[in-house]
């Protein structure tokens, strides 16, 4: 019997255990954002380890950080063979608004084959995944065909602060040959996609002051310089017309599209009619020369997030505003650096600096972007994988947004990263009724089973990025 035939059996025998598993790990509400919840976090740490002492993992320790704990198991055995260490994260988004929820949130419920509960998607039914593949591979077989290590944290909701640190204390405990990360999603339902790379984040506050308070706008309208019209005025200056980003070397580092990628981009078909129905727009708007793709997935962008300052309120009132301020946020992709970004920004801003006022800049997230080729061995072994479970050819995308813990892992382990991803854009993390698709969670179990014998083909050396 094969080992997709013997994981179709074992799967298709424990389905209705496995779900009952799962629903206990999403009836914790480990909200790591709320303080109040911080024994839930434990127990939900508490409920992984003996979860993984259960399926025959060994070496299990509940590490602690100055926030909440990691979660460590391992498994090695497969001598001389790679090894794949493990990352997700227990904790989940606050919940609120409540009212919009049709179900408590912490109290499971499968409907239409999805099954409804804060952390359905993400992350905790993706980790408990990986848990019930590696239970399925030493049941059936006895062994694992490579060398698996978990890492498994509970910050990742508020940014992973204390992880970055804990990576560099236990390199050589962490150490391994890929990172398989399952915290992202698939190209649609029944679409299986290897995410490659991420854009980072660099993200600004701009406040802009004039006089010691605001003026009358007859009195001294005309003679002031208006905060209001210095920051639009600095605003404009980001972007021309048609996108392009008017800051001095904000390109300089970027690499460009390999005509590999533009083609295996172009081969999705997007359909760009369809966006701009579901968005409700008559056009779409970017970077002049490259498609929506590779604008939102491989391309660096400069945003205005917010606006604010003067007067809002119902009716008018006649002052030129004393002060007023934006909000922005740029996109990075691989080779920019965050910190040059910010400073690239910070000059071009005094460069465009109106006179009659003075600018105060305040940084806010930073995260490095990331990018594992993806001709690389194990993005190719991902899609492989996932093929012969769904039956159709896998998309090979970047993601347009950012987890700068992954570009932590890229730079402090040094190791590939593979995000095999099985939820769907369409299932609310981070949002009322968060919901898993069951059809998802069941090809999934076959897809990372079948993932640990397609790497065990490669020896270390073949996996070295």
């Amino acid at each position: 019997m094969s080992h997709l035939q013997s994981l179709n059996t074992y799967f298709e025998t424990k389905r209705e255990v496995h779900l009952d598993e799962l629903k206990q790990f999403l009836r914790i509400p480990s909200i790591s954002a709320i303080s109040a919840h911080k024994q839930d976090m434990k127990t939900a740490a508490e409920w992984l380890a003996d979860s993984m002492k259960k399926i025959g993992l060994e070496n299990i320790s509940i590490d602690e950080t100055k926030g909440q704990p990691v979660v460590y198991a391992d498994w090695l055995h497969a001598e001389g063979l790679p090894t794949i260490l493990v990352y997700g994260h227990y904790d989940v988004q606050p919940v609120d608004p409540l009212n919009l929820w049709e179900t408590e949130p912490f109290d499971p419920q499968i409907r239409d084959n999805k099954l409804f509960a804060r952390g359905a998607s993400d992350d905790k039914g993706q980790v408990y995944m990986h848990l019930k593949a590696i239970e399925a591979l030493l049941q059936t077989d006895g062994k694992l065909p490579v060398n698996v290590k978990f890492c498994i944290e509970g910050e990742e909701e508020i940014g992973s602060p204390n992880l970055p640190d804990y990576l560099m204390t236990n390199t050589d405990k962490l150490a391994a040959d890929i990172i398989v990360i399952s915290d992202t999603g698939m190209q649609g339902p029944g679409e299986p996609a290897v995410c490659y790379g991420l854009r980072g984040l660099a993200g600004v506050q701009i406040e802009v002051k004039g006089a010691k308070s605001d003026l009358h706008s007859g009195l001294y309208g005309g003679g002031v310089q208006n905060a209001i019209h210095a920051l639009v005025e600095v605003l404009d200056s980001f972007r021309d017309e048609e996108g392009t980003i008017q800051v001095e070397g904000f390109y300089d580092n970027v690499i460009p599209l390999k005509d590999e990628e533009r083609t295996a981009y172009a081969s999705l078909n997007f359909d760009e009619d369809a966006l701009k129905a579901e968005l409700g727009v008559d056009a779409l708007f970017g970077e002049k020369g490259y498609t929506y793709t590779e604008q939102t997935w491989a391309r660096p962008t400069l945003e205005i997030n917010g606006v604010f300052g003067g007067f809002s309120g119902e009716g008018i009132k006649t002052v030129l505003p004393a002060e007023a301020g934006a909000k922005i946020t740029c996109r990075l992709v691989p080779n920019q650096d965050p910190d040059e970004i910010v400073a690239k920004l910070t000059a071009h801003i005094e460069k465009y600096k109106p006179i009659g006022v003075s600018v105060e800049i305040t940084e806010f997230d930073k995260g490095k972007p990331f990018i594992t080729p993806f001709d690389h061995p194990a993005i190719q072994a991902a899609g492989r994988s996932y093929e012969k479970i769904y039956n159709v050819p896998t998309a090979y995308i970047r993601g347009g947004g950012s987890i700068p813990i992954v570009a932590a892992f890229d730079e402090i382990l040094g190791l590939p990263v593979v995000l095999m991803g099985f939820g769907l854009s369409s299932e609310n993390i981070h949002a009322p009724n968060e919901h898993f698709h069951l059809e998802n969670f069941d090809q999934g179990l076959r897809v990372i089973g079948d993932y640990y014998y397609e790497i065990a083909q490669f020896t270390k050396e073949d996996l070295k990025k």
